[in-house]
């Protein structure tokens, strides 16, 4: 269990938390949700011990294991990707190291003590406790445990041996999720683990972490993503921790139930302050009613304020309008694109017709963002044609799009610029749907953090009339309010778009029409996004069949191989060993006889009868001279033949 009390955290002037409080089960799986800005990143990192909290305690059991994953800035360099995810094993192949060691310690001792020796029951007893051990922590499944996880999460067989500082963001990203499920510690802190994977990776890591045994604290905006993982969602808001049962979809409810209860109570205290603030006033300076004009100015004074969410889904957001298309709106034709050697697409060719509503999907790295600059118009491209149709007007939203706000201008100023007709009503409406209230609207770009401009940057484009909408990654610096209107906004839409996207909840009421990407081409789906993701699933599952179906055949013909080689090897290792052992069990033999003869002389040497004959004690002398140079000889040998026998079997 985790448990925190009166945990506190203030930066500068802003208080995130005040005497927040939240308990943790064992094995138990909880979202974090709240406005962007409510603490949620910050709680995790205090519960890992990244942060310390200003006031209040953490406590758990020593034996309590946290992995964190934060939302960015996480960098590999100097390994292999194998190599670096390897070190999480570090522990089990020092138990590996030893049990090799232990091996060649017992095969010593067997020949050194024998059977039943004490030295020799020793190492067996550790050899045992090590096995255990390594059984335990599945030490014999490491490798097959590490390519299911990097394969899952999107990474080519080939990856393993390229250099981690080859990998960009999201892919060092990616590393570290690996990292994190291969360590498996009792709880697992993912903060936004789905703005790094694409939409088939992100199903996989869902799956893989529905089967998981420990805990799961989880930030994310994919409402989808946390349905499917959660049973308790805590919202971080207004300094408070407010727990609801259930999945997401399930706070949702709650909290609208909630939220009509505390906005009547608010209400009502409301009329209760101003009822009692009028009474002060009037009677303020009159002598007659200071004793009860001072009881209400102390009731007020005591009264703890109902404090209510903004909660700005409900605002809606309509499009400029736009000249209407013709029925073809843009036509590509045997495009060829290449970035030096790397050729993304060859000869890609693709419709978009009046009506069509597309997702762009494919795993990272298939060409995604590229396919959008083309149809935007933005990328250049090296062979093929581009068309568009008539009265067309694209719009484009890319992901480095915060980058190309001027930065002198203010939040308001650059959003009055985008509006034709100018309506201001509907610009501070914008501002307040994307989170930008009050003297917001005069900030200068230059001061915004990345996710403002990413959100001015959609709120501006919104602003723009265009038929045809582009947008790379839109909701990563959304939250769910922000997200909502935009969506709701898509919905209202009477034009066409294209969204690269991996959020499955935003995207599936809006697309009629995927087009998934991959091995420089285009396959195009009609239908919804959980439809082509069904056809996926049953693609990929055919092919999970075959391939262990192949792998199968595989695994018995290698196995049957494997026990070739190995009786081959058993059978040279008995051809080289066998002279080496007649030798020495000949010696053995010659070192017991004259061992033998040694003692007996000297026992004939005990015996005082033996000195009344002097011939036969020169002679008994003699003999035993030789017989120890002949046993000394004859250790000589034994030994350089032992160890030839040992590095023979040690190395074999």
């Amino acid at each position: 269990m985790i448990s925190l009390k009166d945990i506190s955290k203030q930066f500068g002037e802003q208080s995130l938390f005040r005497e927040l409080s939240l308990h943790i089960g064992d094995g138990e799986r909880v979202a974090l949700v709240g406005p962007n800005g409510a603490g949620k990143s910050t709680l995790m990192k205090i519960i890992v011990g990244d942060l310390e909290a200003d006031t209040g305690s953490i406590a758990q059991s020593r034996f309590t294991t946290t992995g964190y994953l934060p939302q960015d800035g996480v960098y590999h360099a100097g390994r292999t990707l194998l190599d670096e995810v390897a070190l999480v094993f570090d522990d089990l192949q020092q138990l590996h190291a030893r049990l090799a060691e232990l091996s060649r310690e017992i095969a010593r001792a067997t020949d050194e003590y024998g059977a039943g020796s004490a030295e020799l029951d020793a190492l067996l007893g550790e050899l045992g406790r090590t096995q255990d051990a390594i059984e335990h922590q599945q030490g014999y499944t490491v490798e097959a445990r590490i390519s299911q996880i990097l394969s899952g999460l999107g990474f080519a067989e080939k990856d393993g041996q390229r250099m981690t500082e080859e990998f960009s963001g999201g892919w060092q990203m990616r590393i570290e999720i690996a990292k994190l499920l291969l360590r498996g510690p009792q709880y697992l802190l993912l903060d936004e683990p789905t703005n790094h994977l694409d939409i088939e990776s992100l199903e996989w890591l869902e799956n893989y972490l529905k089967a998981y045994r420990g805990g799961l604290i989880l930030v994310s905006h994919d409402s989808r993503f946390l349905d499917n993982l959660v049973s308790r969602v805590v919202e971080i808001a207004l300094g408070r921790a407010t727990s609801y049962t259930g999945n997401f979809s399930s706070y949702r409810a709650q909290k609208a139930v909630r939220q009509e209860q505390q906005m009547a109570a608010f209400e009502q205290q409301q009329k209760v302050i101003e009822k009692t603030s009028r009474f002060i006033e009037r009677f303020r300076y009159k002598n007659t009613k200071a004793k009860q004009v001072q009881s209400r100015v102390k009731m007020l004074e005591k009264m703890e304020r109902i404090e209510i969410d903004r909660d700005h889904r409900t605002i809606a957001f309509d499009f400029p309008e736009a000249p209407r298309p013709g029925k073809m709106l843009l036509e590509l034709a045997g495009v060829i694109k290449t970035y030096g050697p790397t050729k993304v697409f060859d000869e890609l060719s693709l419709q978009i017709t009046k009506g069509e509503r597309i997702a762009l999907l494919g795993v990272n790295g298939s060409g995604k963002s590229t396919l959008a600059r083309i149809i935007a118009g933005s990328e250049p491209f090296q062979g093929g044609a581009r068309t568009t149709g008539h009265n067309v007007v694209i719009s484009y939203y890319a992901q480095n799009m915060a980058e190309t706000l001027d930065p002198h201008k203010t939040v308001l100023q650059t959003l009055q610029d985008a509006t034709a007709a100018g309506a201001p009503n509907q610009i501070r409406s914008l501002l307040g749907c994307f989170l930008f209230s009050g003297d917001d609207a005069f900030k200068p770009v230059s001061v915004l953090s990345g996710g403002e401009k990413s959100r001015l940057a959609i709120a501006k484009m919104l602003l723009t009339p265009a038929n045809l909408l582009i947008f790379d990654e839109p909701t990563n610096h959304l939250d769910a309010q922000s997200k909502a209107i935009l969506q709701q906004s898509l919905l209202n839409f009477s034009g066409n778009y294209v969204i690269v996207s991996h959020d499955r909840d935003f995207l599936a009421p809006l697309i009629n029409r995927v087009i998934y990407l991959q091995a420089g081409g285009a396959i195009l789906y009609p239908g919804t996004v959980d439809e082509f993701m069904e056809t996926l699933k049953r693609e990929h599952e055919t092919e999970d069949q075959t391939r262990e179906a192949t792998k199968s055949i595989a695994s018995h013909a290698l196995e049957k191989e494997r026990k070739r080689q190995e009786a081959r090897i058993r059978q040279e290792l008995y051809a080289t060993l066998k002279p080496l052992r007649t030798t020495r069990d000949r010696i053995e033999a010659d070192i017991s006889r004259l061992e033998k003869r040694k003692t007996e002389i000297e026992r004939t040497f005990a015996d005082q009868n033996t000195y009344a004959d002097d011939k036969l004690v020169q002679s008994l002398h003699i003999e035993h001279d030789q017989l120890q140079s002949q046993l000394d000889d004859l250790y000589d040998q034994w030994t350089a033949i032992e160890a030839d026998i040992e590095t023979i079997t040690t190395t074999s």
